[in-house]
């Protein structure tokens, strides 16, 4: 099979996930991008002004940005790309110094729901966000192989062949970064403060996670596959990135019908509700903030809601060729097969015909063919930030993605073309 797209913007994702080992990494690298689209930052402490043009609010792990055109009014409506920068993975305990039996290891918790097993025997790096003595904060990415959780040798557990590896989240998924036979406590802080070039006890809060070092690689005989980490869902959050940066550079920006925003909420992978994730006030308060900066009342906010959509984009699950029968036998998304619509009559998926029919446009306008994805009904369907999006907000809110493989492992696959068609399908989504 050969590909239709330029691979401009698979590459471009490639660096993204490369440069974002943890949420905090990823709104930067979101931010570096809208920066060099002509976006400034605004402060959530400051009074906002009616200027036109591009803004972004960074809150922790979240981005919210949007566009406001030349002659925007306080009631015009939204177009939002919503998705999420969280990953499942191992994080760092507040007391993260552990060991035993000659060996030094990092104490973990699980986040979200990953496959434990992809963890194992990877050479893993730390990242994540420092903050420091004086209230400021810091990134810091050790990319290089520091931990490994290793996996015991099949001639210790000759049960696995036959009942499968059984994981205990507590006791096997601690990884080593060392020997020694006493713990010291504030040894793997002291460490990350000598790699972030700051004194001693300069570090007094860190949120730290490990990621695989491994870079992201095109693959296959024919390099039609990508594989790679945190695709779920840091492949949305880049092409939602690329397509708000296109609209809002793009000749006859100013003209716009709609007001186009990127919503990348943090913890997704959990349920979504803190300060910064969906299920959370962020967003709402932006999009009121925006409206009453623009001379808005309570009215022209109901009004501006009333008329807004979000394309909630999440990845999805691509057709097994080794567990077809998991999949609903009339749905099967292929790789390279473009986008994703995911349904579910439950509200596990927000989508509607009206919202279908909104999809189908956009993807019809980009010249980009799209899929449909439900689940097998003897299985339990997975959810997103679609339904809270709608919910808490009331607004009109369609689930849609990229359907891969090996969701929720430590490097996930997908065809090399569906990401720049998710591109393509979201700007010409936030066009209009």
């Amino acid at each position: 099979m050969r590909t239709r797209f330029d691979r401009g913007h698979t590459d471009d994702l490639m660096s993204f996930l490369a440069a974002s080992p943890s949420p905090y990494h990823a709104v930067a690298s979101a931010a570096e991008r809208l920066e060099k689209a002509g976006f400034r930052q605004v402060e959530e402490t400051d009074a906002w002004d009616s200027a036109s043009g591009g803004k972004y609010v960074l809150r922790g792990g979240a981005i919210i940005a949007w566009f406001v055109p030349e002659g925007a009014t306080a009631h015009t409506p939204f177009r939002i790309v919503g998705a999420h920068t969280d990953s499942p993975n191992l994080r760092v305990k507040p007391l993260p110094d552990a060991g035993a039996h000659g060996w030094r290891q990092v104490a973990v918790e699980i986040y979200g729901g990953p496959l434990l097993n992809s963890w194992l025997d990877r050479d893993l790096g730390l990242a994540g966000r420092l903050t420091l003595r004086d209230g400021s904060t810091r990134l810091v990415n050790v990319d290089r192989p520091l931990l490994r959780v290793p996996q015991l040798a099949i001639h210790m557990d000759r049960s696995v062949p036959t009942e499968g590896l059984k994981l205990d989240k507590q006791k096997h998924m601690q990884p080593i970064w060392g020997l020694g036979t006493d713990v010291r406590e504030g040894d793997l802080i002291r460490f990350v403060e000598e790699e972030c070039d700051l004194a001693p006890g300069e570090v007094t809060g860190w949120d730290l996670m490990t990621h695989s070092v491994e870079p992201p690689a095109y693959l296959g005989r024919d390099r039609e596959l990508l594989a790679g980490p945190r695709m779920d869902n840091l492949l949305s959050v880049h092409a939602g990135t690329a397509a708000l940066a296109a609209v809002a550079t793009a000749a006859g920006a100013d003209a716009l019908p709609y007001i186009p925003v990127l919503a990348a909420f943090d913890h997704e992978e959990n349920g979504s509700q803190s300060d910064t994730g969906a299920d959370g006030p962020l967003l709402g308060g932006i999009l009121e903030r925006s409206v009453f900066a623009r001379g808005g009342r309570y009215e022209d906010k109901a009004r501006a809601f009333a008329g807004t959509v979000c394309l909630s984009s999440d990845t999805g699950h691509a057709v097994h060729p080794n567990y077809a029968e998991r999949h609903d036998p009339t749905h099967h998304p292929r790789a390279n097969g473009g986008p994703i619509l995911k349904v579910n009559v439950n509200n596990r998926y927000a989508t509607d015909g009206g919202g279908r029919a909104v999809f189908a446009a956009a993807c019809e306008r980009a010249g980009v063919p799209f899929q449909s994805f439900v689940s097998n009904n003897a299985m339990p369907c997975g959810t997103t930030i679609g339904p809270i999006t709608a919910a808490r907000h009331g607004i009109k809110t369609v689930d849609i993605g990229v359907a891969i493989l090996s969701m929720h492992s430590v490097r996930e696959l997908c065809g090399v073309d569906d990401p720049p068609m998710l591109a393509d399908a979201l700007r010409a989504f936030l066009e209009g």
